[in-house]
């Protein structure tokens, strides 16, 4: 299972956290919506001795970097509430449906080769290699990734950036419209964004993206090494469980008799310890609550309903 920020009785309820996370899109789509309507130009026309309006300008928005970080902030905010959320649930669904672990028991087998696919470890896959980082990776990787997707999402082809600046150059000074029949009347197009602004604005964010991008990368590459390694380890584990294989058996011979008697009373003890445990587990599971990582305590100070 993945780190998480669980601790008892300190920080949020499941139903806090579900309610922040829910603000937190609100939010954000909020700002997405700011975005969406953005434009390169205004049309007026003068028609009856006055100027009138057609389309009215709507410039990016002069904090339009804070405003990206902002939506980027909230979303990795509401992928930690989620995180932490599934990870409670988990935490319960694992316990309600574990049986009485009766590895430790030596159970007798039949006087005949023991099957030694138990001691056989399976390779790792990716999703050990992240459960290895620490909380505080865990939750670096989801701001940087957030960072990383929505900026670049904004300046990648077909983003909002990238169609602003392809439009620009392609606007004419002018437009001309029938007003009356056989009599076309002039439409001013006022430019409000340059090609200067925008490619500014476009190194800006580039830069901001490729840094949350190599950060990104950092932490896949990581987890691809400690895969690796780990996989090294079990395969030589593997080896050496198939060497000692006869060992095993030829042991197991002896021992089987007095060994039966001996597990069923072993097993019976485990069992209602288990359920004891289990029981007591439930109990301390219901206590945890999510303690906030600081990287996010301003976003949810900024939503939390105090009680």
């Amino acid at each position: 299972m993945k780190k998480n920020s669980l601790v008892p009785n300190k920080g949020l309820s499941l139903s806090q956290a579900q309610s922040i996370s829910n603000l937190c899109n609100q939010a954000a789509l909020a700002i997405e919506n700011t975005f969406k309507v953005v434009n390169n130009y205004k049309k007026t026309i003068f028609v009856s001795n006055s100027n009138k309006t057609l389309i009215n300008d709507k410039p990016l928005p002069d904090n339009t970097v804070e405003l990206l970080k902002r939506k980027s902030l909230l979303h990795a905010c509401q992928a930690f509430l989620m995180e932490n959320i599934k990870a409670k649930e988990e935490m319960f669904n694992e316990i309600r449906y574990l049986n009485a672990d009766i590895s430790s028991v030596e159970i007798p087998k039949t006087p005949n080769f023991v099957k030694i696919s138990k001691d056989i470890l399976e390779e790792v896959k990716e999703k050990w290699g992240w459960e290895q980082l620490s909380i505080s990776e865990t939750n670096e990787y989801l701001e940087v990734e957030a960072y990383a997707a929505h900026i670049g999402q904004f300046i990648h082809k077909y983003g909002v950036l990238d169609k602003l600046r392809e439009e620009l150059p392609n606007i004419p000074s002018i437009e001309w419209m029938e007003i009356n029949k056989d009599q076309k009347t002039p439409v001013d197009i006022i430019i409000h964004h340059t090609s200067e602004e925008l490619l500014k604005l476009h190194i800006t964010l580039a830069n901001e993206h490729r840094k949350y991008e190599q950060r990104v990368n950092y932490f896949k590459a990581k987890v691809k090494n400690l895969v690796t390694t780990e996989n090294s380890r079990i395969n030589r584990h593997n080896s050496d469980v198939q060497s000692n294989a006869e060992k095993i058996n030829n042991d197991l011979r002896v021992e089987f008799d007095n060994a039966s008697k001996k597990a069923n009373a072993e097993i019976n003890i485990i069992k209602n310890t288990f359920e004891q445990e289990r029981l007591s587990k439930i109990a301390e599971i219901a206590t945890l609550r999510i303690n906030v990582d600081p990287r996010f305590q301003s976003i949810v100070d900024e939503f939390l309903i105090k009680e």
